[in-house]
């Protein structure tokens, strides 16, 4: 397989993960409250549409939610009958997520702390790969494609929702942001620290994405630019004006 071009790092990549890491910390109990609100929200029902739409319609599949959070997709996808496993860097996401899912009792549902760009776990041990707002924080994003292909089983789905959010700082007003409503000016500069420490910021997704997943030996691989118009339609607490795009890919 040819090397597959990345751009240079402003700082160490290890150190880029431990800022990554202290920026969810510090963001993880307003980051729950919000999910929480999210899930009694009309965003649930356009996000539990989504993912049906996209994923094997069969019950019983093993999903891995890498960069989970507080565990959202888990709430939505366990009471659907799969088997979900969430992963996140940050411990207190994790405690946070388990807490969530003890308040609405979701079933076959996991979390564990765990880095989404080395998954410990066995080759072709999932079904489904899904991400949602991880990517842009990965220091090594083709070293996470490679291993969320080697986790995968024969067959398996990877669906990967993102933003250029680097890019929409600049071009967007932070009050357009209602996402981010909450957030202290302290932890606005950090995320903004962030996006120009990380080689991803760079790149013109989802245009680099589908070059590079073939790459690793995906195929199928397709983007949803539409992905915002469905679910982020209205300007609501959970709206951002950044374009989410959707990847499916197959191994």
């Amino acid at each position: 397989m040819s090397e597959i071009k990345a751009f240079p790092y402003n700082e160490e990549p290890e150190d880029v993960k431990i800022k990554v890491k202290d920026y969810w910390r510090k963001r993880s109990e307003i980051f729950s409250e919000a999910r929480h609100g999210e899930l009694h929200s009309s965003k649930s029902e356009l996000w539990k549409e989504e993912l049906l739409s996209k994923l094997p319609a069969r019950k019983g599949l093993r999903i891995l939610d890498v960069g989970c959070g507080t565990g959202y997709f888990e709430m939505l996808l366990a009471p659907e009958g799969f088997q979900v496993t969430g992963i996140d860097l940050t411990p207190e996401m994790i405690e946070e997520g388990k807490e969530l899912i003890r308040r609405h009792g979701a079933a076959n549902a996991e979390l564990l702390v765990m880095d989404a760009e080395h998954p410990d776990f066995p080759d072709e041990t999932f079904d489904c790969v899904i991400a949602r707002n991880l990517t842009w924080t990965l220091p090594h994003p083709v070293d996470a494609y490679r291993e969320w292909y080697r986790v995968l089983k024969e067959g398996g789905v990877l669906l990967n929702y993102d933003a250029e959010y680097a890019k929409g700082f600049h071009s967007f007003g932070q009050t357009e942001n209602l996402a981010h409503k909450d957030l202290s000016e302290d932890l606005v500069e950090q995320c903004h620290d962030i996006y120009h420490m990380l080689s991803i910021s760079s790149f013109d997704r989802p245009a680099w994405d589908l070059e590079v997943l073939p790459q690793i030996g995906f195929r199928e691989v397709t983007a949803d630019t539409t992905v915002s118009d469905r679910i982020y339609a209205v300007k609501d607490e959970f709206y951002t004006p950044d374009r989410v795009f959707g990847i499916r890919a197959v191994k």
